[in-house]
């Protein structure tokens, strides 16, 4: 599952990365996004680009192509 598939209010847990995206992937990590990190969506702008969430108590802003290399799922809390 990716992060577009989720919708507003959703909580999920980041599961992996795509392999292509290393340079993002690492981008990514820096900003807390590891592995088991949940976040929530809070905002997506009307054509996916961009989209903001809320990870480990700050707002993060992520590129179409820097979501879409992230893999999620689904969680029910925080």
């Amino acid at each position: 599952m990716k992060i577009k598939d989720l919708k507003l209010g959703e909580i999920a847990s980041v599961v992996g990365y795509e392999k292509e995206g290393r340079m993002l992937r690492d981008r990514l990590i820096s900003m807390g996004m590891t592995r088991g990190t949940q976040f929530k969506l809070v905002k997506m702008a009307p054509l996916g680009d961009p989209v903001e969430i809320e990870v480990r108590g700050f707002s993060l802003t992520l590129r179409k192509a820097e979501a879409d290399i992230v893999i999620v799922e689904e969680t029910t809390a925080n």
